[in-house]
C-alpha cells in the first residue's frame, strides 16, 4: 500500500492529556500562500478540525485539540496527507501533500514510527509474496523439489521477515494509539493479497477480521471502520468457496460483529445501515435479510426509524410470506385491458403470476427498468404473468407521461413514501420488485428486469418442475 495510505493520524483521548491546544507546523514550498485543512474521522465520515494559510515561503502552523481519531492534512488539490495527532507536537518537511514520499517527519514520535512502518512493512509484503511464490514451484515443480537446500533457506527467510514485521509492531508502546492502529492497518491492507496470493490464509485472515473490535472508541475515528468492514465481507466473497458456503460464513462475522455492538446504539445504527446497503449492492441478499432479521431482533439498541423501516421490509416481506392486497387508487393506466374490465385490485388479477413493480418518473433507474420491462411484458402476459407497476410519482401529468404507454396496469395516487400500499409494502427504495403466485405468496425479490426474465425463461417457458 502506498505511504500516503498509511501515513493515518492518531489523536490520543482527551483525558489522556491536557486541554492546551497541540501544533502541526512545517515547511511545503511548493504549497506557498495556499490554505490548508485538518479534518478527522468520525465513524464513516469526516469532520473539519483546524484551517491555516501557508506563507509564501512554504511555513505553516496548525493547532488542534480533539477527541482520539484520525486526522489529514488536505490542500486545493483534495491530495490527503494522514498525520498521527497524539497531544505531541508535530513537525513535517517536504514539497506537497501530494508527495508524501517526498516528506519527512522531523518531529512526533508516533508519526516518526508510522512513517518508518509505512516505508518498511510494504517492502517487507513484496519480499514475501515473492518467497512464498517461489516456495511453491520448489515444491511442486519436479526440476526444484529434489532441492532440500533451497526449500529450507525459503522457510528460513519467510520466518525472518515475519519476524522482524512482528517485533517493530511489538516493541511500540501499548499505550500508543500506533500500537493498535498498526495491526489493524496491516490485516486490512493483507485482503488483496491473501485473496490472490496467499489463499491458505484466507481463514485465518476472516477470524482476525472477526476478532476486531468494533466498539472500541479508536476504531470510530480511526478512518479504518469503512475499509474494514469492506475487506471483510468482501474476502469471505471471494473466498474460492461455494455461495452456501459464503452466505454461512457471512452469518458467522455478522453474529460477531451485532454481539460486539450490543449496547452501543450509535455504533449499531450507523455500522448496520452501511454493511446492510454494502451487502445490498453486492446482491448478497440472503445475508442482508440475516442481518436485518438479526438487528431486528436485538433488544439492546433501539434502531432509528429510517434503518428500522428499510430492515422491516425483509422480516414482513420476505420469500414465503403473503403480501398485501390493495385497491387500485388515483389514476390507473392499463393499456393491454383496452375494451376489458381493468381489475380493481390486485386480488382480482386472475394471471398465474403478478409482478409488481414500485419506482417513479424521477428514479434514473427506473426509467430504464420499467421500460426494459414493458418491453418483455408481451411476452411475459404470454405465459400467465401480470405486471403491476405503483408509482410514486407526485403529480398526474409526471406519471401520465411516465407510465401511460407501457401497456401493463400502473397505478398511482401521489402520495410517494407516504402511499399506504408503498408503507404496507415497506419500500425504501425504488426501483423495488416483488414476484407473487396466484395466492400472493411472495416467489422471488427479483434485483433487475434481466432476472425476472430469466425467470420466466426458466420457469415458465422451459416449464422447470420445481417452480413452485
Amino acid at each position: 500500500m502506498e505511504k500516503k495510505f498509511l501515513l493515518f493520524a492518531l489523536l490520543l483521548p482527551l483525558s489522556f492529556y491536557s486541554a492546551v491546544a497541540q501544533t502541526i507546523s512545517g515547511q511545503l514550498p511548493a504549497l506557498a500562500n495556499e490554505t490548508i485543512r485538518l479534518e478527522g474521522f468520525e465513524g464513516f465520515d469526516t469532520y473539519p478540525i483546524a484551517t491555516t494559510q501557508i506563507d509564501e515561503k512554504g511555513n505553516f502552523s496548525l493547532n488542534y485539540s480533539v477527541k482520539e481519531g484520525v486526522a489529514y492534512l488536505i490542500s486545493a488539490d483534495q491530495k490527503p496527507y494522514f498525520l498521527i495527532l497524539s497531544g505531541e507536537d508535530v513537525v513535517i518537511q517536504g514539497d506537497a501533500l501530494s508527495s508524501p514520499e517526498s516528506i519527512k517527519v522531523l518531529k512526533g514520535q508516533e508519526n516518526q514510527w508510522l512513517d518508518q512502518y509505512a516505508s518498511e512493512h510494504p517492502r517487507r509484503e513484496q519480499a514475501l509474496s515473492a518467497w512464498i511464490y517461489l516456495e511453491k514451484i520448489y515444491q511442486l515443480d519436479s526440476l526444484f523439489a529434489v532441492q532440500e537446500i533451497p526449500q529450507k533457506a525459503i522457510v528460513e527467510e519467510k520466518t525472518r521477515i515475519r519476524r522482524e514485521d512482528s517485533l517493530f509492531l511489538a516493541q511500540l508502546p501499548k499505550d500508543a494509539y500506533v500500537s493498535w492502529f498498526l495491526p489493524t492497518r496491516k490485516l486490512i491492507s493483507s485482503v488483496s493479497v491473501v485473496a490472490q496470493y496467499r489463499t491458505g490464509e484466507i481463514q485465518a485472515t476472516i477470524a482476525a477480521f472477526r476478532q476486531l473490535d468494533y466498539s472500541n472508541p479508536r476504531f470510530y475515528r480511526s478512518g479504518l471502520l469503512k475499509d474494514a468492514l469492506e475487506s471483510h465481507f468482501w474476502l469471505i466473497e471471494n473466498s474460492g468457496v461455494s455461495l452456501e458456503l459464503v452466505y454461512k460464513s457471512m452469518k458467522v462475522s455478522i453474529d460477531s460483529l451485532m454481539n460486539q455492538l450490543s449496547g452501543h446504539e450509535l455504533l449499531m445504527n450507523e455500522i448496520t445501515n452501511f454493511l446492510f446497503n454494502l451487502l445490498e449492492t453486492h446482491s448478497l441478499f440472503e445475508a442482508s435479510e440475516y442481518l436485518a432479521l438479526k438487528a431486528l431482533s436485538q433488544n439492546s439498541c433501539t434502531l432509528n426509524d429510517d434503518l428500522a423501516r428499510q430492515l422491516e421490509t425483509y422480516r414482513a416481506m420476505k420469500k414465503g410470506k403473503i403480501a398485501p392486497d390493495f385497491v387500485f387508487v388515483g389514476d390507473v393506466f392499463a393499456p393491454a385491458y383496452e375494451g376489458d374490465k381493468i381489475p380493481e385490485k390486485l386480488s382480482d388479477i386472475s394471471d398465474s403470476y403478478v409482478l409488481v413493480a414500485f419506482g417513479a418518473s424521477w428514479c434514473p433507474a427506473c426509467k430504464s427498468e420499467l421500460n426494459e420491462m414493458a418491453q418483455y411484458y408481451r411476452k411475459w402476459k404470454t405465459e400467465g404473468l401480470e405486471v403491476v407497476f405503483v408509482s410514486l410519482d407526485e403529480n398526474r401529468s409526471d406519471f401520465e407521461s411516465f407510465a401511460s404507454d407501457f401497456g401493463f396496469i400502473s397505478v398511482c395516487d401521489y402520495q410517494k413514501w407516504n402511499s399506504p400500499v408503498v408503507q404496507s409494502y415497506y419500500v425504501f427504495g425504488t426501483p423495488t420488485l416483488f414476484l407473487l403466485d396466484q395466492n400472493r405468496k411472495i416467489l422471488l425479490r427479483p434485483i433487475s428486469v434481466k432476472q425476472m426474465d430469466a425467470w420466466v425463461d426458466w420457469f415458465l417457458i422451459q416449464g422447470n418442475p420445481m417452480k413452485d
